[in-house]
């Protein structure tokens, strides 16, 4: 299978377009690709709770708090001034593809 590009990657800021968090802004962690979702956290973002069973390890078990994972689908890319906005491909100065804003034309700066 081929490299897949997707519009946003680890470490973008996203608005939540659809679920519980619908509508906050939260930050990539990582992305899951072969399920074409990603790993999101921030302010107001409902975390998972996870119930772990009693192990060798860990006799008493445990309840754990997880950070939710989102269809790709479901997320809008936040540029600069903090609108959520669609997300192009073209051609910058170097001559390399690099992702724009479709609503103000300006480059996104590479993250990472």
């Amino acid at each position: 299978m081929a490299n897949k590009k997707f519009h946003v990657r680890s470490g973008d800021q996203v608005k939540v377009l659809a679920g519980v968090n619908k509508g906050k802004i939260a930050t990539i962690e990582r992305m899951i690709v072969d399920k074409e979702r990603a790993v999101i956290s921030g302010e107001g973002i409902k975390q998972l709770t996870k119930h772990v069973k009693p192990t060798a390890n860990n006799p008493k078990g445990s309840i754990e708090k997880l950070n939710p994972s989102v269809h790709i689908s479901n997320l809008m890319l936040v540029d600069a001034k903090g609108e959520a906005t669609r997300v192009g491909r073209k051609l910058n100065d170097a001559g390399k593809l690099q992702r724009y804003s479709k609503k103000t034309g300006e480059f996104i700066p590479e993250s990472k």
